[in-house]
This record gives structure tokens, sequence and C-alpha cells, in this order.
């Protein structure tokens, strides 16, 4: 595709709303009892119901409607209390029923906003429209066999979530940003564990663009099921310079549905773009309205967890963590779990998130293990951090030697563990005076390059001191009493 010229691609901006559609974790399906679970056989969690058999009645799941509830409540938005279910009738091989059990006119959760930090360190509100409940189709595999194409009806009936944006982006980055903010905030709510790679999270992504400063919107591709917050982002940018290259040329842009090739980051027409009268939507006759009322939403709001927002706020402004270390530790739902817990038993926030970012992270990375497979409890490292606050033990002993002893021997203690290592520093002065004497005398040159004003050989005498204690010193006191030392003679 011809690369857009800087100067022209500067007169269009890219206009972008996303559906996202999460795939809700609850037990059973959205109106059957048939399991919802992931990995089965083919064709193993069915029944008349979820098979569409003439005469079958749906009922509604209670947990995914209290699912539904705190998304919204997690996204801004008011909660519907008059909800009603609609038929979405489009023909696919894998929906079993000939249409889908979908929401139309009421759906749960209206308006809301997700904001997202961006790179320039600048923050933005981005719009919701709406949010609403509907079940998922099954599976079709056309490259299993020459011939005949395969279903799985396993997912059919599998509650989701579809959140709908209004088309407030302007650019891939931003994009990218409530995608993750979205995926994050299912994540902390423990309702959809937000994998876009197995599916339990996919996106479409509604693409047009525009001249800058217009406010009508131009003819808008929607690009379908995409698996990762990468490839949204290069949808966009991909849709973004072929949209303005048939604009430049004076053509039109047709409005379809486009699928996306992750191998050549290019979108081909999958088929012409549907209009809402095209799906046909009729009232749902099987399924009573759902009457929420005020004390249902306040159960449901006060059962909620601390959301990546409250956190970020709580640890910024309480503890007085940077703006990095925050959104580091937030991102994470298992890491800040365990930094709640770790910080009950320490006053020492930023020695806590040095240690989670340091030795603790390199740990996970390095074996491939998340924080919940680590047997040591938060109360043992806060004891850690005890005892290099107390002078016990220097930093890098901590880091190096006992922090891996805590982890083969999680049920004792820091002390415990320091003592039996012999790692506890000495308050030995006498020793310390020799192991400041024999670097000394090790590296007579350098002592007098010292005296002759070249005070960066400090650090050599110090590693060599290191060296000799076996990190078993104060290296504050320590350098303290070198400097003395290299002044006296």
């Amino acid at each position: 595709m011809t690369v857009v010229a800087e100067e022209i691609s500067q007169k269009y901006e890219v206009v972008v709303g996303l559906e996202v559609h999460a795939q809700l974790s609850t037990s059973s399906k959205m109106f059957s009892s048939d399991s919802a679970a992931f990995g089965a056989e083919p064709n193993h969690h069915i029944s008349a119901i979820s098979l569409g058999h003439p005469g079958t009645l749906p009922r509604i799941n209670k947990k995914a409607v209290e699912y539904a509830v705190k998304m919204g409540l997690a996204c801004n938005c008011t909660i519907n209390l008059n909800n009603t279910f609609a038929r979405k009738n489009y023909f696919y091989a894998d929906l079993p029923k000939g249409y889908q059990i979908t929401q139309d006119q009421h759906p749960v959760c209206l308006g809301g906003y997700i904001t997202v930090k961006l790179a320039d360190g600048s923050s933005k509100k981005l719009a919701i429209h709406h949010i609403h409940m509907e079940e998922d189709a099954g599976k079709s595999m056309h490259d299993s066999h020459c011939d005949d194409s395969f279903i799985d009806l396993n997912r059919a009936g599998v509650p989701l979530l579809e959140i709908v944006s209004e088309p407030d982006m302007r650019s891939a980055e931003e994009a990218g940003q409530f995608l993750t903010e979205i995926r994050k905030t299912l994540r902390y709510l423990d309702i959809c564990d937000g994998n876009m790679e197995e599916g339990s999270m996919r996106c479409d992504a509604n693409i047009s663009v525009r001249l800058k400063g217009q406010t009508t919107f131009g003819n808008r591709c929607e690009v379908k099921n995409l698996n990762s917050i990468r490839n949204v982002q290069r949808a966009i940018e991909h849709e973004f310079i072929r949209q303005v290259n048939l604009l430049e040329k004076g053509e039109y842009i047709d409005q379809n549905t486009l699928n996306f090739n992750a191998d050549t980051g290019e979108t081909s027409v999958l088929r012409s773009k549907e209009m809402a009268n095209d799906y046909r939507y009729f009232p749902e006759p099987d399924l009573m309205p759902i009457m929420l009322d005020e004390a249902y939403v306040t159960k449901v709001k006060q059962a909620m967890p601390a959301l990546p927002a409250e956190l970020y706020q709580k640890y910024t402004t309480q503890l007085g963590l940077s703006d990095y270390d925050a959104g580091v530790i937030t991102a994470d739902k298992e890491l800040a779990l365990f930094f709640e817990e770790l910080i009950k038993h320490t006053a020492n926030h930023k020695a806590a998130v040095h240690l989670l970012m340091g030795p603790v992270k390199s740990y996970l990375n390095e074996h491939s293990v998340h924080i919940a497979d680590i047997k040591v409890q938060p109360k043992n490292l806060a004891g850690l951090i005890k005892l290099v606050d107390d002078g016990l033990v220097n930093n890098t002993v901590a880091a190096h030697k006992l922090f891996p002893a805590l982890i083969k021997s999680p049920d004792k203690t820091a002390e415990q563990l320091a003592g039996e290592l012999n790692l506890l520093i000495s308050t030995n002065t006498n020793e310390v005076d020799e192991y400041i004497n024999a670097a000394i005398a090790k590296f007579p040159d350098k002592v007098k390059e010292y005296q002759k004003g070249k005070k960066g050989v400090v650090g050599l005498f110090m590693g060599e001191i290191m060296k000799l204690s076996k990190g078993k010193i104060d290296p504050q006191k320590t350098n303290q009493l070198l400097i003395k030392q290299l002044e006296s003679r």
C-alpha cells in the first residue's frame, strides 16, 4: 500500500469506535445450565436448549446479570433497572437457533466512560455508549478437512458482555489504551480473564477518517474479530492510510466489514456492512424483562473490589509512590493484591515497591511463574524489609542472598534465615577497621590518587571491603569510616 506523505496525513484525523466482547467467567451458559467451561471435547457442553430445539425455553443466568452490573459500575455507567432481551436474526452455521439472544432497545448499562493515560502524560475520558448482555455463537472450523467445515457448539450460548464505545478515539494509541483499561477492569472484577489470544475477549473496530476540523463522520469500515491489542492498533494504522489514499484519489469509501491479516498487516473485504435493520431485531418472547432495583445495585457495588484507578490514586497520594511505580503495580491484579497485603506489614512503602519491582519480578520472569505461585508470605517479605531498615542486612545481601533463601524456605522468617546463614551485619568496629585497612593496603597507588583529589576511587575500596566482609557491613557507615581513614593518611 502507498504510504501517505506526512503533509497529506496531517490534513486528516482517524475516528475510531470499538466493540469489545468479553466472555463472562460463569460456570454455566447465558440461558441454560450447560457448562461454559473452556477446553472440552467438541460438542460435549450442549443440550436441547443450546442446540435450539423447538419447544425449549431459555432461563437467564443470574450471575451474568450481576457481572454486567459490576462492569457498568466500574465504567461509570448508569445501570438500567428495566432490561429486555431481543432476537438478532442472522444465519451462520454455528448459530443453532438461527438468531442470537441479545439486548437491543434496553441494554443493562447506559453511557459511562473509561479514563486512559497517554504516552505524553495526558489523560482522556473515552465515552461508552452502552454495555449489553448476549449469548455467544458456536465455532466453525474450515481448515480441519479438505471438503467439509466442522462445527463445535460448546461455546454456543456462553454469556458475553459487549462494551460499545462512542467514536471518541483519535489514534491507535487511544484505542490500545482503551482496550488495556477494559481488560484490566474485567480482570480486577474477576468476571473475565481477558485473554484475547484464546478468544475470551475479542474486539471489532469501526474506523473512518475525516478532514481535521470537520464534525461529520466519514463512512466507516468495521474490522472484525481482532485478537490482540497490538493487532487492533495495526488495523487502525493500516485503515487510516488506506482510507486517506482513497479520499486523496477522489474515490468513495465503501462501508464494508473487513478482515485483518495479522501476517501482512492488511485488511480485506469480508462482506458488505450490515446495518441494524438488516438484523431484524424482535422482542424475545420467551424471556420476561429483568426488573432490578437500587437496593440490588447498591449490594453489587458494595461487594466490588478496589479498582485500578482507585488504587493508583491511593498509591500516588497516600503512599507517595511515583506515577511509574503505581502504574506498574496496578497493571497486574495479582501484583496489586500482593502489594496490598505486603503494606499491611510494613510502613516502608517505597522499599516494598523496590522489592517487588526488583528481586520478586526478576524471580517471576526467570522462572515463568505468577506471583500467586510464590510461597513466601507477604509478612515474611516485610520482615526482610525491616532487617534492612534496622541496619542488620544491606540491600545487596537482602536481594541476592536472603530473598532466594526465603523462596527455598518460605516457612522461616527473614530474621531466622539471616541468622542461620550468618548474613547479619557485623557491629564489631574492629572487624570493619580490619577490612578497611586490608583494602587500603591492597591499593596504595589509589590512596595517592584519592589524596590528589580523585574521589571516585572510593568505590574501588568499597568494592574490595564488600568482598572481604561478604557483604556483612553497613555500607553507609563503612563508607564514612573509609573516607575518614583516607583523609588521615
